[in-house]
């Protein structure tokens, strides 16, 4: 349908025309039948959807999805049952594939001419939530089907994905572990804030049952399949990285960086290089002359956890193995099944080693997902190896530090898509009855994978990674992002960062 709209032949347009607008027509003349029911507006939508098949598309600030409705009991056209529920008669309905867009006129998006100065952007903007509970899904994926763009949402499910105008008649992918993916037509979405609801991918229990195999099999698997699951060759990656510093529930600092990447294969000795494209640095003022705990070699940890290709200790099998492994779970992977191993080191092992969960794909054996933390048990004994420098005056004490780790899939390899790291430490200056909390952290995110230009950075234009990246100097850019795509702050990340009385820190 889409694809006679834009085909470029005069005398075919009102032909398609005429078909698209029947197709419609009868589409909204289909009966939708109601018992005397009440419900909020999204649970009275989904009862549309389970009777037409359609799934509905609309900006959460023009419909509340909250909103309590009562609908008689009868028989309805459906564009009238959808104006009963929504209480809106201005609402204008577009289909698309196998989704309802809900809008008012002004908000059909529209191709906007390219001009040779001045490139057009779609804005993609949304929340994806599941389709139950309305509970948003942190780190979901949304990207472009078929290319490597694309960007990964935040804590609170919520992103924003800037794409050229000559992909609005593109399809977008959402996916998030354990749940169906969609896929999207773009023009749906652009210029609108959507909420986004997938499904949850039950297992049917004969799947579980077929699949009980070794653990420590299904890891070695995965490992004699790197060659074929991961690249070989180095491709270039534009990434977005952010890293912060939180004291109780009050922001004291914010780094976020663009970088170019020239990332190796996976059995490369050679290291990844970055180049950093745009930069800024948020600092509270408040807190400007006590004590700030500074982030090294984030950007280094972010690469080190390629675990692919740094193979930790719990991927390394001999005969002096640390660990016991155990297969806990199936989930789902983009429609893919997906074995969830569990590991913890052996009860006689005393170290401040790793614990958490490996997911592999049962298909094609591939890692997909890594959640891992140091043991609560033995995390004091990690203390020197987290904190590089700190006065004698204060005492610093690790409570908490998680990584987890996800891969995208792009032309038949996976590649990095997703880190970030929560180190959660208590300091108390020595004399003093009251200890603080402050909470660090860090995240990258690859927006776009290009394996057909790959340009390796010279070392002058190479980012040092070991090094207090906040203390990077930079020219700051009044444009600063422009197209690029970026996580969303979360929204205590948001507010924190209009509180404070920030400023942004330039030097040249």
């Amino acid at each position: 349908m889409v694809k006679c709209i834009s085909i470029g032949i005069w005398l075919v347009l009102p032909f398609c025309n005429i078909v698209v607008q029947a197709q419609q027509t009868d589409v909204f003349a289909r009966e939708i039948r109601f018992s005397s029911s009440r419900g909020t507006v999204y649970e009275m939508l989904n009862q549309i959807t389970e009777q037409s098949g359609f799934w509905f598309v609309y900006d959460s600030d023009l419909i509340d999805n909250e909103k309590k409705v009562t609908v008689s009991k009868g028989i309805y056209p459906l564009r009238e049952a959808i104006l009963q529920i929504t209480g809106n008669n201005t609402l204008e309905m577009k289909l698309i594939g196998r989704h309802i867009l809900l809008y008012k006129e002004k908000a059909v998006p529209t191709r906007v001419a390219v001009s040779e100065q001045m490139p057009s952007f779609l804005m993609v903007r949304g929340t994806v939530r599941d389709r139950e509970t309305g509970e948003p899904l942190a780190y979901s994926s949304i990207g472009i089907d078929g290319t490597g763009k694309g960007v990964v949402a935040n804590q609170n499910g919520s992103f924003l994905l800037k794409l050229p105008d000559s992909l609005l008649y593109s399809s977008l992918y959402i996916s998030h572990l354990g749940y169906e993916p969609q896929k999207i037509a773009t023009e749906l979405l652009a210029g609108n804030t959507t909420d986004i609801r997938l499904q949850v991918r039950p297992i049917p229990l004969e799947e579980v049952i077929v699949r009980l195999v070794n653990p420590v099999k299904i890891l070695k698997e995965m490992l004699e399949k790197r060659g074929e699951n991961y690249a070989e060759t180095p491709v270039n990656l534009t990434t977005f990285y952010r890293e912060g510093v939180e004291k109780g529930k009050e922001l004291l600092a914010l780094t976020e960086a663009v970088f170019k990447v020239y990332k190796t294969g996976y059995c490369s000795l050679e290291n990844d290089r970055v180049k950093l494209l745009k930069m800024r640095r948020i600092d509270n003022e408040r807190w400007k002359d006590t004590l700030v705990m500074k982030i090294k070699a984030g950007i280094k940890a972010s690469f080190t956890l390629d675990l692919t290709k740094n193979l930790p200790d719990f991927l390394t099998f001999n005969e002096s193995n640390l660990y016991n492994y155990y297969k806990v779970d199936m989930s789902v992977v983009d429609s893919h099944l997906v074995h969830v191993i569990a590991f913890e080191q052996r009860k006689d092992v005393r170290l401040a080693l790793y614990k958490g969960e490996l997911y592999v794909d049962a298909e094609n054996s591939a890692l997909l997902r890594v959640r891992m933390e140091i043991n609560p048990d033995y995390i004091r004994k990690a203390t020197n190896a987290l904190i590089v420098k700190k006065s004698k005056r204060i005492d610093i004490t690790p409570k908490k530090v998680v990584y987890t780790v996800s891969y995208k899939p792009w032309g038949g390899k996976y590649y990095i898509g997703h880190v970030r790291g929560d180190l959660d430490f208590r300091i108390k200056k020595r004399g003093k009855l009251f200890a603080s909390s402050v909470h660090t952290w860090f995240e990258m995110a690859t927006c776009n994978i290009d394996t057909l230009q790959v340009r390796r950075f010279a070392r002058r234009e190479t980012l040092p990674i070991n090094k207090v990246f906040s203390e990077t100097r930079f020219m700051y850019d009044e444009n600063f992002w422009g197209d690029l795509n970026i996580i969303l702050p979360e929204e205590k990340l948001d507010q924190a960062i209009s509180k404070i009385n920030s400023r942004i820190i330039e030097t040249e």
